[in-house]
C-alpha cells in the first residue's frame, strides 16, 4: 500500500497569502501555483542564493549542501532558508522579505518619443449593408463582402473564421451597419460604428514587460503600463529559462501559458483604463529577444543554448493573435519583427529602429543593457552586433545584498572620507542593492583607494568589515538597520561585477577593433533599457565598464525597443525599416573575436583606459 504524502498549510507573510503544500514540493513551487513570485536567479537549482525566505512558525527539511553554504550559521539558526531547497514537515509561516520578492518592482515603459506618421497595416471602413429578403437571399457573408469592395473600391476576398462566426448577430444588432476592419484584403474584425481603432505594442523583456495601448489612426499612446515577466519564477536568466523548457514539454508550454495569461491580464487592465473594451485591439506587435520570441510562440528553444546558437526563425512574422491564445480582437494579428541570431532579437531591432540608425553615419555605439547585453556598431553604413553575457549582476542577481530595482533598493552610493550617502528607490529604509547601486558602490570604492584596479579590497576604512573571512564594506550597519543584518558589499560582489562589465566593454571593443574603428572617434552611446537609464554614466566611465569619452557623447535613451514596437505598429514603411535593418546586421560570435580572451582580461581591471590589442592603456 503507498503511503499518501502529507499536505500541510503554508502561509507567506507578508503578502497575506496561503496555499496548500505536499512534503515534496519545495516553497519556491508551492510559492509559483499559489502566485507568489519569488526571486530565483538559477531557476531554482540552489546556487544564486535570491530566493531567501525566513521560517517564522513550523517545521521544515535539513538544510541542503548549498544552503550551507549560501547561508550563514547566523542566518540559519535565524530560520532563513532557500525556498527552492526547503520542504515542509509541519504547517509553516514564512516571512518573504522585499529583496526575495519579484514583485512590486520597478518596471519601465518610459522612453524617447519620435513623431511618425500613422500608416497602419489595416484600415477600418464603415460599411452599408441592404437587407436580406425573399427575393433577396444572399449570404451575410457575401452580402458584406459585397458591399465593402463596391463602397470603398477594394479587392477585400476572405474572412478570419472568428470573424464569420459572430457576423450575422452583430449586422443584425447593428442594423447592417459596421466598421470592417481589413488586413491585405481580408475582414479581420467588425466593430460597431462608434468603436476606436487600437493596436497594442509590447516589449517583452527577460525580467519586464511593457504595454502601450495606442490609437491606429493617430499614432497617440493612449495608456502605457510596465509588468514583471512571471516566467522569473522558472529562471531569471533566459538560459535557466531555456534548460527549464527543455527538460519536458510540459514546462515548455507552462512557460508559454504564465507568458500568456500575464499578457492577457495586462491587455484586460490597458483597455479599462481608458474605458474600451479588448476586442477593440485590432493589432499588436511584440518584440523580445530571440529565447522570449520562441517561448512566446511556442518554438523549440533547445538549439538556442547550443554551439553554433541557431533560432528557429530569423524572418519577421505575422501571427494570429488567437494561436498563442492572446484575448484581442478575434481575427487580429501579431507582428513580430525579425531576430538578428541566437542571443540577438527583435527588441534590439526595435531599439535601432527608435535610435534612427538608417540615417546614422557613426561611429554610433548602441547598448541595451541587461542580462544579455545586446551591443551594436553604426560605421560607415554598416553595422555590427555582438552579444554580451554580462550575467544577472545588473539586476542584482549574484549579489550579497542584491536586489532588483524596488522599492527601498539602494541605488546611489556616495563615499567621502568617513562620511557615506545612500539613494534609495522611494526613499525608504535601505533593503539591499540593486543594479545601478552596486555600480555606483565600486566606482566610489575604487575613487576612495578601497578597492585597487584589480578590484582587490583592502581593510584600512572604519566602514570596511570582513564576511566569511573575505573582505567586505558596510554599506549600512547593524547599528543602523535597527538590529537586522547589514548591507554590505563584498568581495565576491566586486567580482561579479568585474565579469559583467568587462563583458559589456569586451563587446564595445571587438566591434571597434572588427571596423577598425578607433574608440576616440565614437560620436555617440546611445544606452536603453531600463538599467541603463538609470546608471550614473560617469560611474560606468570610472571603472571601465563604457569607454572614457566626454559626458555629452552619451545618450539615455529610455526604453527604445518600446518605442520601435510602437513605431512598427502604427507604420508599415517603419515595418519595412525595420527588416532592412535586421538585413544590414552582421552578427559576431564574440567569443570566436580575434584576442577575445585578452581583451576580457584587460577589461576586468577598474579604471579609465583605452584597450589596443588586448593591452590595457591608462588615461590619466
Amino acid at each position: 500500500m503507498v503511503k499518501k504524502m502529507p499536505v500541510f498549510t503554508i502561509d507567506f507573510q507578508p503578502v497575506g497569502r496561503r496555499g496548500q503544500c505536499p512534503g515534496n514540493e519545495s516553497f519556491l513551487d508551492c510559492a509559483r501555483r499559489v502566485g507568489i513570485g519569488i526571486s530565483n536567479v538559477c531557476g531554482g537549482g540552489g546556487t544564486c542564493g535570491t530566493c531567501k525566505v525566513q521560517v517564522l512558525v513550523g517545521t521544515v527539511s535539513e538544510p541542503t549542501p548549498g544552503e550551507l553554504d549560501a547561508l550563514s550559521p547566523h542566518e540559519l539558526n535565524e530560520g532563513w532558508r532557500l525556498a527552492c531547497q526547503t520542504y515542509p514537515t509541519s504547517d509553516c509561516t514564512l516571512h518573504v522579505p522585499p529583496e526575495s520578492m519579484t514583485t512590486p518592482q520597478r518596471t519601465q515603459v518610459e522612453g524617447l518619443e519620435i513623431a511618425v506618421t500613422p500608416e497602419p497595416p489595416l484600415q477600418s471602413f464603415n460599411v452599408q449593408l441592404s437587407t436580406p429578403s425573399l427575393s433577396d437571399l444572399q449570404a451575410d457573408a457575401d452580402r458584406l463582402l459585397q458591399a465593402l469592395n463596391q463602397q470603398h473600391r477594394l479587392k477585400c476576398k476572405s474572412f478570419d473564421i472568428h470573424v464569420l462566426q459572430d457576423i450575422s448577430n452583430l449586422l443584425r444588432s447593428h442594423e447592417w451597419q459596421c466598421y470592417a476592419t481589413v488586413r491585405n484584403n481580408e475582414v479581420v474584425a467588425l466593430v460597431p460604428p462608434s468603436n476606436r481603432q487600437l493596436g497594442l505594442a509590447v516589449d517583452l523583456g527577460t525580467t519586464k514587460i511593457a504595454g502601450y495601448l495606442i490609437d491606429l489612426n493617430s499614432g497617440k499612446t493612449l495608456a502605457a503600463r510596465g509588468i514583471m515577466n512571471p516566467q522569473i519564477s522558472y529562471g531569471e536568466d533566459v538560459i535557466s529559462r531555456i534548460n527549464n523548457a527543455n527538460n519536458s514539454q510540459k514546462n515548455s508550454m507552462r512557460l508559454q501559458q504564465v507568458l500568456i495569461k500575464a499578457l492577457n491580464e495586462l491587455i484586460v487592465d490597458l483597455s479599462s483604463e481608458i474605458g474600451v473594451s479588448k476586442t477593440d485591439i485590432v493589432e499588436m506587435v511584440v518584440v523580445g529577444n530571440t529565447a522570449m520570441h520562441h517561448l512566446f510562440l511556442g518554438l523549440a528553444v533547445k538549439q538556442l543554448a547550443v554551439t553554433p546558437f541557431v533560432p528557429a526563425v530569423n524572418s519577421s512574422l505575422d501571427v494570429k493573435a488567437h494561436e498563442p491564445g492572446l484575448n484581442i480582437a478575434p481575427g487580429a494579428y501579431v507582428y513580430l519583427p525579425p531576430n538578428i541570431a541566437g542571443f540577438v532579437g527583435g527588441d534590439h531591432v526595435a531599439m535601432l529602429l527608435a535610435a534612427g540608425v538608417s540615417e546614422a553615419e557613426g561611429p554610433v555605439i548602441t547598448l541595451d543593457i541587461g542580462t544579455n547585453t545586446e551591443v551594436s556598431l553604426v560605421y560607415k553604413g554598416e553595422i555590427t552586433s555582438v552579444s554580451c553575457a554580462s550575467g544577472p549582476v545588473f539586476e542584482g542577481g549574484h549579489i550579497k545584498d542584491g536586489m532588483r530595482a524596488a522599492s527601498g533598493a539602494i541605488e546611489r552610493v556616495r563615499i567621502t572620507g568617513e562620511k557615506i550617502q545612500l539613494e534609495t528607490i522611494d526613499d525608504t529604509p535601505a533593503t539591499g542593492i540593486c543594479g545601478s547601486g552596486i555600480l555606483d558602490a565600486m566606482a566610489q570604492l575604487y575613487l576612495n583607494g578601497i578597492i585597487n584596479e584589480a578590484g582587490k579590497m583592502n581593510t584600512d576604512h572604519p566602514r570596511s568589515s570582513t564576511h566569511n573571512k573575505q573582505p567586505c564594506f558596510v554599506l549600512v550597519s547593524k547599528k543602523e538597520r535597527g538590529g537586522r543584518p547589514g548591507i554590505i558589499v563584498t568581495q565576491k560582489d566586486i567580482r561579479e561585477l568585474q565579469l559583467g562589465k568587462a563583458a559589456i566593454r569586451t563587446g564595445i571593443q571587438s566591434l571597434l577593433e572588427t571596423n577598425g574603428c578607433c574608440e576616440e572617434d565614437i560620436k555617440q552611446v546611445i544606452i536603453a533599457g531600463a538599467f541603463g537609464s538609470y546608471i550614473d554614466i560617469s560611474s560606468a566611465i570610472t571603472i571601465g565598464m563604457l569607454p572614457s569619452l566626454p559626458l555629452d557623447r552619451f545618450k539615455q535613451v529610455g526604453n527604445a525597443a518600446g518605442m520601435g514596437a510602437r513605431m512598427a505598429l502604427i507604420s508599415r514603411t517603419k515595418r519595412n525599416e525595420a527588416r532592412g535593418i535586421a538585413k544590414r546586421v552582421r552578427y559576431l560570435e564574440l567569443a570566436g573575436t580575434p584576442g577575445f580572451m585578452d581583451t576580457f582580461v584587460a577589461a576586468n581591471y577598474i579604471g579609465q583606459y583605452r584597450i589596443t590589442g588586448g593591452e590595457r592603456q591608462e588615461i590619466d
